[in-house]
Order: structure tokens, then C-alpha cells, then sequence
């Protein structure tokens, strides 16, 4: 029976489009641990949320606190970038998700002993911060070494970015509910633990020994190299510019949420679960709609009209107090956002010379991770000056403006992205 199982599960994945890249059994061992450890981390990510917010009440300290987690990344993330290129991104992920853990278990300890302060929380968000200028860069670059057939990596990125939301969907529900019966602490415990299943995929996962360019530069040199074949390339310039405003401006909707819940919408941490399990549900369709397309070929179309259409999403948002509608509202959020971003995600990785993989994702990583914080203290700043509502409406419009702008550039795109398409078979002469 137990063999019946799994032929029939390889049967689903060759047969389906969506499940192509499963076909890699490296990929199948980071898939099933990822899918695992990921729940946890979005465990964490809500209760550190609601600690933050039940032992505080201010609004700004959780953008303050989503600043300090991710302000590394943007300071770190182009040296990480060349350790990258250097050394084994599958290594260096190895040692991150090791690293993560010791995180996750020293906050789960001053949580459930009760004698967690908020300088424990700054402290360990900078810590986690750290990791994942590190992590970040290995991850997005080691996903091509995973599959078997480099025409899978778009629908590697895609399931990549439906594994992250499905556990958007499942972990902020699960820590909605832990919270009001056990609080915080059991959330971060159980993240820790998660862990162990990725950290066990990655061991099994065996991938050749690179070949080391003999010719490396000094670091100066190779962060010089990678800055100027990133933003010398009109494409990539472009793709990270617009991911820059997303992260910056759009993806912070996120940070004010536990705020959101409770004075706009008058629930609980109930009510904040939910709210992020729709972003995560809209989030996980957009993905796998994206792992279901067979090529890159229109990529750039669903960026223009994502990254519009999550303008308008937010917009909407900030003029409901409706909890019902609101779900559907973040829901849209959810799609469009992350139908803008793996696409973009998927257009670098297609476009990038593979010795210079790691710097461009390090770059990637600086755009949505590293803005990101900055984003966050924003909008906690704002929305605690102006009002979370107001505060929605105007990242609502910017991000339509810069949607906007992308559709206007787009076509001039063209002639750098065409001969890339062809030398990789994707289109013909």
C-alpha cells in the first residue's frame, strides 16, 4: 500500500503542471521540510505581533519592532551576497536554519517563564534580522540548484512562494487560537521545533560541489562587479525599483494589521489570525495560479496589473470597517501581491548570469526584505499620527502610481529581454 501511495503521488506530480519541479527529488526533501518549518515561522510572526502589541498598545513599536527584524537585510544583504557566489548556498542555508532555531527557542523561553521585556524582543529581532541577511540570498539562489531541469525554476520560485503562503494561511489561524487560550509562548516553542524538519531535509539533500572561480576578486571588487551588472541591466533595474516601492510602501498593510483588528474592526487576536490567514489563502492561489503557466512569457503583464491592482486593494481596505469584507479585501491583497512579487522573483532569476546569482539575489533580497523594515517604522509612524486608515489610502495610491509607471516602461524592456528569451528557448529568432 505504502508503495502504491507513492507511485501514485509521483503519477500526480509528472502529470500536473502546477508540481512539475517536485519531479527533483532535492527539491521534493527542501519542499516537504520548508512546507513544515514555514508554519512555525508564521506561528512566530503573529505572536510576536500580538506581544508586541498586548504588552505595549503602540502602534508605533510594532512597526519599530518589524524594522529591527529585517534592517540587517538591508545592510548585510550585498556582502552576503558575494558569501554567496564564494561558498555553498546549501552550507550556509544549513547553518541559518540552525541559527533560527536557537532564536526561536530563547524567545519561547523568556515568554513562557514571563519575563520577557521589550528590549528582549528588540535584541532578538535584530538577531533573527542578522540570520536573515544570510539565509535570504542562499535561498533564493539555491532553489536553481535544487531542480533537475532549469526550465522548472519558474514553477520552482511559484511553488516556492505557495509552500511560504500556504503556511500563511495555517499558522496565523493555529496562533490566533494558542493565543487566546495559552498565550504567546507555546507559538515560538513550536516554530523552534518546526525547524528540525528542514534542518533534517537539508542533511538528505545532496547537490555537486560547485566549481570555484580561481579568478575571484577581492570582496570590494566582486561587491562593485554585482552592483554594476545589477543596476547596469535595464530589466533588473526596473524589476527591483518597482519591488522596492511594494515592499516599502505596500507590504507594511501587513505590520499595522494586529492594530487594525483591534480598533478599526473592535476584535481580537481571533480576528488578527483570520485577517492573515486570508492574506495567506489569496496569497497561496496567486502562487500556485503562477506555477500553473508553463512559461515566462507574460510575466510582465501580470506585474503591471498586479502591482496596480494591490494599490487598489489597499486602497479599498482603509475605507471598510467591515470584518467579513475586510477578509475578502486582504484576500485580494494577498493575490496580488504575491502574483507582483514571485513574478519578479521569476523574471531576475531568468534574466541573471548564473556567477553573478548570488549578488543580483542579494540585491533582490535588499529591494523586498530590506525596504521592508524601513516601510514598517513608516507606517507605524504614520499610522500613529494620522490614523491606520489614512495611512492604508496613501500606500494604497502609491503603489498604484508605481504599477502605473512600470506599465509605462514596459515596452521598452523589450529589446534587452528578447535576446535573453531566445538564447534560452523560450521564444524563437
Amino acid at each position: 500500500m505504502g508503495n502504491g501511495i507513492r507511485y501514485g503521488f509521483k503519477y500526480i506530480i509528472k502529470s500536473s503542471r502546477i508540481f512539475s519541479s517536485l519531479e527533483s527529488k532535492n527539491y521534493r526533501l527542501y519542499f516537504t521540510g520548508q512546507s513544515i518549518s514555514l508554519i512555525g515561522s508564521w506561528m512566530q510572526s503573529i505572536a510576536m505581533s500580538w506581544l508586541v502589541y498586548r504588552l505595549t498598545g503602540s502602534k508605533f513599536l510594532l512597526g519599530f519592532i518589524g524594522f529591527t527584524s529585517q534592517i540587517p537585510s538591508f545592510i548585510l544583504s550585498p556582502f552576503a551576497g558575494v558569501i554567496t557566489d564564494r561558498f555553498s548556498r546549501h552550507r550556509i542555508m544549513l547553518w541559518t536554519q540552525i541559527l533560527f532555531m536557537v532564536q526561536a527557542l530563547l524567545l519561547s523561553f523568556l515568554v513562557l517563564f514571563n519575563v520577557i521585556q521589550i528590549w528582549h524582543i528588540v535584541a532578538l529581532s535584530l538577531f533573527f534580522g542578522f540570520i536573515t541577511a544570510f539565509d535570504s540570498p542562499a535561498r533564493q539562489s539555491l532553489v536553481i540548484d535544487l531542480i533537475d531541469k532549469p526550465e522548472n525554476l519558474g514553477n520552482a520560485i511559484a511553488l516556492n512562494s505557495a509552500m511560504f503562503n500556504g503556511a500563511r494561511f495555517f499558522g496565523p489561524a493555529i496562533a490566533g487560537m494558542l493565543i487566546i487560550f495559552i498565550k504567546e509562548g507555546p507559538c515560538f516553542l513550536v516554530n523552534a521545533l518546526s525547524y528540525i524538519a528542514v534542518i533534517m531535509a537539508l542533511q538528505k539533500i545532496k547537490i555537486p560541489p560547485r566549481v570555484k572561480n580561481e579568478t575571484a576578486n577581492n570582496i570590494k571588487e566582486e561587491l562593485t562587479e554585482g552592483f554594476k551588472y545589477t543596476f547596469g541591466f535595464k530589466p533588473i533595474q526596473v524589476l527591483l525599483i518597482l519591488l522596492s516601492f511594494l515592499s516599502l510602501v505596500g507590504l507594511p498593510f501587513a505590520i499595522l494589521m494586529p492594530a487594525f483588528a483591534g480598533e478599526v474592526l473592535k476584535g481580537d487576536s481571533n480576528t488578527y489570525g483570520f485577517l492573515m490567514s486570508a492574506t495567506g489563502l489569496g496569497a497561496f492561489l496567486g502562487a500556485i495560479y503562477l506555477a500553473s503557466r508553463k512559461t515566462v512569457i507574460g510575466l510582465g503583464k501580470i506585474i503591471a496589473f498586479s502591482s496596480v491592482s494591490f494599490g487598489v486593494s489597499l486602497l479599498c481596505l482603509s475605507l471598510i470597517s467591515n470584518p467579513l469584507i475586510s477578509m475578502f479585501i486582504v484576500f485580494l491583497s494577498g493575490f496580488f501581491m504575491i502574483t507582483a512579487i514571485a513574478s519578479i522573483n521569476t523574471l531576475v532569476q531568468t534574466l541573471t548570469e548564473e556567477d553573478k546569482r548570488g549578488r543580483v539575489m542579494s540585491f533582490y533580497a535588499m529591494a523586498l526584505m530590506g525596504m521592508n523594515p524601513i516601510g514598517n517604522f513608516l507606517a507605524g509612524s504614520f499610522a500613529s499620527g494620522i490614523g491606520i486608515s489614512n495611512t492604508l489610502l496613501y500606500s494604497g495610491i502609491i503603489i498604484m502610481l508605481a504599477g502605473g509607471w512600470f506599465t509605462m516602461v514596459r515596452p521598452s524592456l523589450r529589446k534587452y529581454t528578447h535576446p535573453i528569451y531566445v538564447r534560452k528557448g523560450f521564444v524563437q529568432e
